[in-house]
């Protein structure tokens, strides 16, 4: 007998013999015990403990159903019965046979994910092998935790729609979007909401994905802010910095909601997305940022790495990076100016390709705003 049974029978046995155990709870432990210790048990004694565990398992307390339940969950030669017996007892049983690999078929993860308890929806989000309809559910469960243990379960692909739900969620949970960054199986073009977040390296990667999607799928080209525009920004943001905010965010086609965005962002790289995507040159928008007088705008290092980046980033780029930050519509704010194309006034101005950033110098800016490589 091995060691570890024998130590965990003499130890019950001591128990039984205090009057603090149940014999047929030992027995029951005991009997799982050596089944599992055994590569191939036999037939007989899996049928007699087959008929144990029926009897036994809707009454044994709470602690002797979970130890059985981590340690048959997993197990190949598992009866179906006990697993069934195991799992209406529910709660932290079910639980813990989630966790522990228990076998489900499709339907039965739905089934949980659409109406099991929480310990049981808690626990499946963590699992391998969840369904595309299973992990869209659980990412929208009102419980952030079991949204937070999907967003960190790599063990599961994440489907599109899964994914858009907890991006939307992480504008006000910023752990969710920290759990998605970590992970290495996702297209770091799709996290660019996440920004702000990011690590150098992958902020880096999704300035090279817009700035691709812009070079094959240009954007509209849009009006830039006019010169009596950007005086009346600058002039607000000496004496009221969230009007300046909120005028910004009007500018370039949103509402309050992304105003709030460019205030809560204290590193202003939003702020400074935004006036580019606007139209300002970098040192105008510079201008803006100090004007502000908050700390970054104190601070020389800041300031400058803020310019720095702008000066690397087109238009389109810094638009596109500013919508996907603030979750708005391509086509925010979009108000086509229509030129008929024989105006006499000549022939309409194209927008010709712009120049990428190099990647060395927006990895230096971008490690000077800070942020964590890798």
């Amino acid at each position: 007998m091995p060691s570890r049974i024998a130590a965990d029978l003499a130890q019950l046995a001591r128990l039984a013999s205090d009057g603090g155990l149940d014999l047929r709870q030992v027995a029951l432990r005991v009997k799982a015990d050596l089944l599992l210790s055994t590569a191939n048990p036999p037939a007989e004694d899996m049928e007699a403990f087959r008929e144990m565990a029926a009897t036994l398992i809707p009454i044994v307390d709470e602690s002797t159903a979970l130890v059985l339940a981590r340690k048959l969950a997993g197990w190949r030669h598992t009866p179906p019965e006990i697993l069934a017996a195991l799992q209406a007892r529910g709660g932290e049983v079910l639980a813990a046979l989630i966790r522990r690999g228990m076998p489900l078929s499709p339907a039965e993860i739905e089934d949980i994910a659409v109406e099991g308890d929480p310990a049981a929806q808690l626990a499946l989000a963590g699992r391998a092998g969840l369904t595309a309809a299973a992990s869209t559910l659980l990412a929208g469960h009102p419980d952030s935790a079991v949204a937070l243990v999907l967003a960190g379960n790599a063990a599961s692909v994440l489907p599109r729609a899964a994914l858009d739900v907890l991006l939307a969620r992480a504008a006000a949970l910023p752990a969710l979007g920290l759990h998605l960054l970590a992970r290495d199986d996702l297209p770091v073009a799709e996290l660019s909401p996440l920004f702000l977040q990011a690590s150098l390296d992958k902020r880096l990667a999704m300035i090279e994905a817009a700035t691709a999607h812009e070079a094959l799928a240009p954007s509209p080209r849009r009006p830039s802010i006019s010169a009596e525009q950007f005086q009346g920004l600058v002039a607000t943001a000496l004496v009221d910095r969230q009007g300046a905010f909120e005028a910004l965010a009007d500018i370039f086609g949103a509402g309050a909601e992304f105003a709030r965005a460019i205030a809560e962002d204290h590193s202003r790289q939003l702020a400074a997305l935004t006036l580019v995507g606007c139209g300002a040159s970098p040192e105008e928008a510079t201008r803006f940022l100090i004007g502000l007088g908050d700390d970054t705008a104190l601070s020389v290092q800041r300031i400058f790495a803020l310019a720095d980046l702008m000066r690397l980033l087109t238009p389109a780029t810094a638009r596109r990076l500013a919508l996907q930050i603030g979750r708005l519509s391509e086509n925010a704010g979009f108000r086509p100016n229509l030129q008929p194309a024989m105006d006499p006034s000549g022939t309409p101005v194209r927008a010709g390709a712009e120049r990428p950033a190099a990647r060395s110098n927006v990895q230096e800016v971008l490690r000077r705003l800070g942020g964590k490589t890798g």
